[in-house]
């Protein structure tokens, strides 16, 4: 979760978009040299096993030969908390199974990293970044793993994050953790990479995999996913199960597809979908989605899929910078130009009349939740009380740059039988959903709605932790409803997303809205890797 939203949800509430230049980027060359797989899609690696360019096996050796040159050497991204010590393994079982004739789907033999909270029985260790669950294993993959490797997915290993996914210190610097150390942004390495998906989001952008998973409680997906440049679904609660993932809150957490194209996100979303009948045992919300799961999300990738759309613009997200502005409303003349009918304004009726709301809420659920989780996992703190006492402990090594004041929260908080918490868990749907998301696309007749992702990067800071600016997380994070971000360019060589959102199990009408945006726009850039970003 982003504390941005969290703490300071609206702050920017009413700010006019203002007209500016300044889309600079550095000439500068990539820092490291070209490898021979850095920003293929899904289709063109599928493509290449399927007639025998590449195998499994070569896939999995060349994405850790990046690895380790540019993510653990090289300019240090620090992305990738640990590979997979068994990922060659696995390939070449897949390669034989391809040879065989048994191809299990359009995932098969394909390197996949996933984010350390969600957990794998294998070994690997499923962390959250934090010391205190090192050297604990947990019984069972999380439903997420168990779907990748029944797609023939190769998990490649797990990516760094924003420790205990940003929900331990109103005064975090995203990306780090006690295990993994700073993630770097791969545009500027000394820029922030968001959080909580921070390595995820790094990773995917640098080409350190095919593609990855993150998670998010409120804009853990979305940020990094605009911060680096690539696309990031937050599905609708419900849609994916989060069985086995380390977590904060029941009633909007939710794992989701990171990667640099529309398309290539909605494959993998296809295979990350849960089953409602098989899941909703380890994750009751996944009854929910009955009837809302599509076997191919690909097939809503229509390039003229913004012709005739209706989409409303939440102006009470803008004004993070004045350059932010100016991309999004060039993407907003592209709409236009694309035959979409624009809205303007077309906010949320219940703007910011959930943010308090929503900081009770997840600190009853993260106590909660927390102990749930603990107790199912041998060998970790018991409790969300020993979790403190134990960085308390660990003071040099865990808490060298900020303390654990949310947990503290958190821990004073009472049972979710609490007239309090379900008092503002009952705000939070009204406000965001009924009064909120469908109030105003009802009104407007909208297909969906669109605002900034957030601000460009700003520079690690651990003295002064986060200072994030903009953001337009909270309510579909609070709703549990669907978000799609995809690059809207670059502000001074940084990249800015544009967010789709939109009701409840509307994944195929914003993946058909933000993938002809992709198409007709195309403003992924590939990272530099450079120093500093050159103004």
């Amino acid at each position: 979760m982003q504390r941005r939203d969290f703490l300071r949800s609206g702050a920017m509430a009413g700010a006019a978009a203002l007209a500016a230049g300044g889309r600079a980027s550095a000439a500068t060359p990539a820092a490291t040299g070209g490898y021979e797989l850095d920003e293929l899609s899904l289709d063109q690696l599928r493509a290449g096993l399927e007639r025998g360019q590449y195998t499994a096996h070569a896939l999995t050796a060349a994405y850790l030969k990046k690895i380790a040159e540019v993510d653990q050497a090289g300019p240090r991204v620090k992305a990738v908390i640990e590979t997979n010590p068994d990922a060659l393994a696995v390939a070449d079982q897949l390669d034989r199974e391809r040879k065989a004739g048994h191809v299990r789907g359009p995932l098969h033999g394909i390197p996949i990293l996933i984010k350390d909270n969600i957990d794998t029985a294998d070994r690997m260790q499923t962390t959250a970044g934090s010391l205190a669950l090192l050297g604990s294993k947990p019984a069972r993959d999380a439903a997420v793993a168990e779907r990748l490797r029944a797609a023939g997915a190769v998990i490649l290993g797990k990516t760094n994050l924003s420790e205990w996914a940003n929900i331990r210190s109103s005064h975090a610097t995203s990306g780090w953790s006690g295990r993994g150390g700073q993630t770097h942004n791969p545009y500027a390495l000394d820029r922030n990479p968001c959080g909580s998906s921070s390595g995820s989001g790094a990773a995917a952008s640098a080409s350190f995999c095919a593609a990855a998973i993150g998670t998010e409680t409120d804009g853990s997906i979305v940020c990094p996913s605009s911060a680096n440049g690539i696309v990031g679904i937050k599905p609708t609660l419900g849609l994916i199960s989060r069985a086995g993932i380390i977590p904060i809150s029941h009633s909007q957490d939710t794992a989701g597809p990171m990667a640099r194209t529309v398309r290539d996100a909605a494959l993998l979303l296809a295979a990350l979908t849960a089953d409602a009948t098989a899941d909703a045992a380890r994750d009751p919300y996944v009854a929910a989605n009955r009837g809302h799961v599509e076997r191919d999300y690909t097939q809503f990738c229509d390039a003229n899929g913004l012709k005739g759309a209706r989409i409303g613009v939440c102006r009470k997200y803008f004004g993070a910078t004045e350059a932010d502005d100016y991309l999004i409303n060039l993407a907003l003349g592209d709409l236009r130009r694309l035959g979409v009918t624009v809205v303007d304004p077309a906010d949320l009726p219940s703007f910011g009349k959930f943010d308090a709301s929503e900081v009770l809420v997840l600190s009853y659920e993260l106590k909660a939740d927390m102990n749930r989780y603990l107790a199912g996992r041998a060998g970790a703190p018991p409790d969300l009380a020993a979790l403190i006492a134990f960085n308390e402990q660990h003071k040099r090594e865990e808490m060298p740059y900020f303390g654990q004041d949310l947990f503290y929260a958190a821990q004073a908080k009472g049972p979710l039988t609490s007239p309090e918490y379900l008092k503002a868990l009952d705000n939070d749907h009204r406000q965001a959903r009924a009064l909120g998301i469908d109030a105003v696309m009802d009104k407007f007749k909208l297909d969906a709605l669109v605002a900034p992702t957030g601000g460009p990067a700003w520079l690690t800071d651990y003295p002064n932790g986060d200072h994030a600016i903009g953001g337009s997380s909270n309510a579909a994070a609070v709703a549990g409803y669907p978000a799609i971000t995809v690059p809207a360019g670059l502000d001074y060589g940084l990249p800015v997303g544009i967010t789709f959102f939109g009701r409840a199990w509307s994944e195929p009408v914003l993946i058909k809205l933000a993938y002809a945006y992709e198409q007709a726009t195309r403003h992924r850039t590939p990272p530099r890797y450079l120093a500093t970003m050159p103004m």
